[in-house]
């Protein structure tokens, strides 16, 4: 459908069904979790492996067609971990796995399809052992991840540094610049006396956002009726 046709009241319901089945289901999957969760789809995020954990007002955004996965690979000697902070953004299609350590810093926005893994699973040479092909990654405080980026083991993106759609990060970017290209290189600096606005703003409080939200959405639909969404359901045309 190209338009909105449910009425207020069964988006509403909706919405109150999502934040259930994410706090029932998916909040307990994470060793760690703050509060005001927010899932789009939340059935389409997967978590696999221990030792995931996730701060306060994060943000999940997936369809059917691109998942958010997250995978702890586990072996005799070390245990894998991805810690997420505050007001993370995760868009669908990311995947993000870990055998060492892998650490999103808060306010850190990840668009689609965004692949992060701090190993490379087999060695070169016998590639039925993963040796030591494997290190830590440190995505740090308010990076901006386009759509499409890969970010290797062993790499550090410095804070509010942003790379660019679908740039391969193989080595370490440092803080306050935009990097682009495989593999990805610094092009600009970051002005440093223009101040950046973060997610963490948008969430000062939570309540009141969601309020608001609300209030847009009851205002959005409100010519929407049962009868026009039931239309569009078996009947629909090329206005709906």
């Amino acid at each position: 459908m190209r338009k909105e046709h449910r009425p207020h009241w069964a988006k509403r319901l909706h919405r109150l069904y999502q934040r259930a089945w994410v706090k029932h289901f998916l909040e307990p999957q994470f060793d760690s979790v703050g509060p005001y969760l927010d899932a789009g789809h939340p059935k389409y995020v997967s978590l696999y492996g221990p030792n995931i954990s996730i701060g306060r007002c994060a943000t999940l955004r997936t369809t059917p067609a691109y998942p958010i996965t997250l995978t702890v690979w586990t072996s005799a000697d070390r245990e894998g971990r991805i810690d997420m902070g505050d007001y993370v953004l995760i868009s669908p299609g990311t995947r993000i796995l870990s055998s060492d350590n892998v650490t999103i810093g808060s306010n850190t926005m990840i668009a689609g399809e965004v692949y992060i893994s701090d190993s490379d699973w087999h060695d070169v040479y016998d590639r039925t052992s993963e040796q030591g092909a494997h290190k830590p990654i440190a995505v740090e405080e308010n990076v901006w991840l386009g759509y499409g980026v890969k970010v290797c083991k062993g790499v550090t993106i410095g804070k509010n540094s942003v790379i660019g759609a679908g740039s391969v990060v193989a080595k370490s970017i440092p803080a306050n610049v935009i990097a682009v290209g495989n593999p990805a290189r610094v092009v600009r600096e970051l002005d440093p006396d223009r101040a950046i606005k973060k997610r963490e703003d948008l969430y000062a409080d939570p309540d009141a956002l969601m309020a608001e939200m609300q209030q847009l959405e009851r205002y959005f639909l409100r010519n929407n009726s049962l009868f026009s969404w039931l239309r569009a359901l078996v009947a629909p045309s090329r206005n709906d």
